[in-house]
This record gives C-alpha cells, sequence and structure tokens, in this order.
C-alpha cells in the first residue's frame, strides 16, 4: 500500500513538474531545448503523410458507398469485428426492378423484352461493381487503414513520450540552473547542485535515446509512401478492370437493340391507340433515327429527290427494287384523304420509303391497295 502510495504521488509530481515546465514555455518564461531540422522536417511529413491519409481514406470511403448510413452499419460491424453483411448495389437492384416490370407488361412485349436485356446488363454492371468496390477496400483501403490504425499510432505514442521526455530535461535544466545561482550567491558546493547535474545527465540519456527510436519510426514514413504508392496502383488497376467491363457491358447492350431497333419504332405500348390525324404525331420526331434502316430509292425519271407531299400520289409511284419491309399495324387508322391507306391493327402490310418524304411517313401496300401511313402506328419488322 505505501508503495502504491509513493509512486501515485511520484506520479503526480512528474505531471506536476511537466504541465509548469509546458505552461513557462508557452508563456515565454523558459528555455526549450529545440530539435534540429533534419528532426523537424521528419515530423512535418509524418503530419502531412497523416492528415493526407485520412483525408484521401474518407472520400475513397465516399466513393465506394455514398451511402452515408451504410457506411456507419460497416465502420460498426468492422469494430465489432462481425462480418458486414452482404449488400445488393443499385445496379442490381435497378435490374431487379426492370425484370419484375417485364414481367407484368409482358415479356413477349417489345418494351418487356427490352427490359429485360437491360435489366440483365444492369445486374452484370452492378455485379463489376461489387467485385471492385471488394478489391479496392482490400487493396488500398485496409493498407490506409493500417497505417493509421498500426504505425500512426505507434508514432504517437513515441512523440508523446519524447515530448514528456523533453519537459523533463528543461525542467531538469532549470532546476541546475536555479541550484548553481543560489551556489554562487552561498558561495559553496552545494548538493543541490550534484543532484540536479545527476538528474539532468539522466533525463538527457532518456530523451537522446527517445530521440533516436522516434527518429527512425518517423524515417519509416518513406517505406509507407512506397506502400502507398503500390496500393495506388492496383487501386487504379482496379477501377480500370471495372470501367473497362462497364464499358464491354453497355456496348454489347448497345449492339443488342441496335439489332432490333426497327422492332421498336413508333411502337409507344399504351391502352388505347392515339387518335387518328393527318399531321404524324409528336412522338414520331424521337423514334426518327431508326427510320433511316429503309433504304431510300434513287431519282425515278428526273423527279427531284423534294417530292412535295401535296403532289404525291402513291398510286403512281413503284416500290424500289430493294429496302421495303414488312410492318404489323399496331392501332386502327383511318385515312384522311385518298393518298394515305387506312389500317387494322395487327395486320401486316409491306412499307417502303420515296425521296423526299417526311421520315414520319412511309408509303404502304396491302394488296393492290397503296398509300401514305404513320410511322408512329407501325412495328417495324427486320
Amino acid at each position: 500500500m505505501d508503495f502504491n502510495v509513493k509512486k501515485l504521488a511520484s506520479d503526480a509530481g512528474v505531471f506536476f513538474s511537466r504541465a509548469m515546465q509546458f505552461t513557462e514555455e508557452k508563456l515565454g518564461q523558459a528555455e526549450k531545448t529545440e530539435l534540429d531540422a533534419h528532426f523537424e522536417n521528419l515530423l512535418a511529413r509524418a503530419d502531412s503523410t497523416k492528415n493526407w491519409t485520412e483525408k484521401i481514406l474518407r472520400q475513397t470511403e465516399v466513393l465506394l458507398q455514398p451511402n452515408p448510413s451504410a457506411r456507419v452499419e460497416e465502420f460498426l460491424y468492422e469494430k465489432l469485428d462481425r462480418k458486414v453483411p452482404s449488400r445488393v448495389t443499385n445496379g442490381e437492384l435497378l435490374a431487379q426492378y426492370m425484370t419484375e416490370a417485364a414481367n407484368d407488361f409482358g415479356p413477349g412485349t417489345p418494351y418487356g423484352k427490352t427490359l429485360i436485356k437491360v435489366g440483365e446488363t444492369q445486374r452484370r454492371l452492378g455485379a463489376a461493381e461489387r467485385d471492385f468496390i471488394h478489391s479496392a477496400s482490400i487493396n488500398f483501403l485496409t493498407p490506409l487503414r493500417n497505417f493509421l490504425e498500426g504505425d500512426w499510432r505507434t508514432i504517437s505514442k513515441e512523440r508523446r513520450i519524447l515530448q514528456n521526455r523533453r519537459l523533463d530535461l528543461d525542467a531538469c535544466k532549470a532546476r541546475l540552473k536555479k541550484a548553481k545561482a543560489a551556489e554562487a550567491k552561498a558561495a559553496l558546493w552545494s548538493d543541490e547542485v550534484e543532484k540536479a547535474e545527476h538528474e539532468l545527465r539522466l533525463t538527457q540519456t532518456e530523451f537522446d535515446r527517445q530521440a533516436e527510436v522516434t527518429r527512425l519510426l518517423l524515417e519509416g514514413i518513406s517505406s509507407t509512401h512506397v506502400n502507398h504508392l503500390r496500393c495506388l496502383h492496383e487501386f487504379v488497376e482496379s477501377q480500370t478492370n471495372y470501367y473497362a467491363q462497364c464499358y464491354q457491358y453497355m456496348l454489347d447492350l448497345q449492339k443488342q437493340l441496335g439489332r432490333f431497333s426497327g422492332t421498336f419504332v413508333g411502337n409507344a405500348e399504351s391502352t388505347s391507340p392515339p387518335p387518328a390525324a393527318t399531321s404524324p404525331p409528336a412522338v414520331a420526331a424521337a423514334t426518327l433515327p431508326a427510320v433511316p434502316t429503309i433504304p431510300v430509292v434513287p431519282t425515278i425519271g428526273g423527279v427531284p429527290n423534294t417530292v412535295a407531299e401535296s403532289v404525291l400520289n402513291p398510286n403512281e409511284v413503284k416500290p424500289p427494287a430493294s429496302g421495303t419491309r414488312k410492318a404489323r399495324v399496331l392501332y386502327d387508322y383511318e385515312a384522311a384523304d385518298s393518298t394515305e391507306l387506312a389500317l387494322l391493327a395487327d395486320e401486316m402490310i409491306t412499307v417502303y420509303s420515296l425521296p423526299g418524304m417526311d421520315p414520319d411517313w412511309l408509303i404502304g401496300e396491302r394488296g393492290n391497295q397503296k398509300g401514305k401511313v404513320p410511322v408512329t402506328y407501325l412495328e417495324l419488322l427486320s
């Protein structure tokens, strides 16, 4: 018991002495042992490494997981040393919704088929994102965390010890200075001077030893930079592979949709057909890029390419030798005049384009009947 009391009293005395020395230094009332320029540079470099590593780590976490609630949940699981539950990526969730929508609308309809194709690509994108996050977490985030929670904590601990050793050293220097001043006044050798010199030698030795330990740790920051550089290369490689996969998946999807682009031209899924009108519906403008898939016939008989709709008589034109396509009628259509062809839902007709025609319209043929038909009422077949 007496030993513990003495130890507590000694610790309290040391703490008070350090606090006093620190306060007097801040007030400019005491001298402070300065570290050499090389040591100060090592300290500054270490602090800079720690600060930027924290910022890069936090922002990379935001990049990989934008949801702050999910990040907090993952942090808690890691602190509890429990496995983080698997989480569905946004792409995989979108794929699920698209698939369910396709089943609801009809997987055999053009819209349903497209939803399934796009949904499958979104699922693959989501899986690629999951692999990228996993790879980046292991190869990049984990080394950064290990530095902050391992090496940096060790460096911080040794720096605090060094700070205490320096305060002890400066306090001993101050006591020796006071003892020598008292000795000069008394004109005799004082035991206090001898005691103060002995304490100074001990504290100087401890300070030098601790400074060497801390210096070696600080110089190890260079190795940390080399390790983080390697991890950064691995992060870039993972990110490159991820975006390359995404690009390839989207190219494949684009090719699939482009192969059947004519199938979806003007195929506006609705519960009721649009009203018949002599002018094409506005929605046709959105489907214009697919129309040029029907080749335009060259000028025949010197007729210019800018044929006016007002003088076009479908019954007098001949279909091109090539470039005709089959089309399924989506809705009933009542012809507005003799130049147009009346349509019945679900019937099959032959269609083609003529030079100078409005791209929202085609020439349709059914047996001996011929006339203009609106593109938005058709499903063009390959």
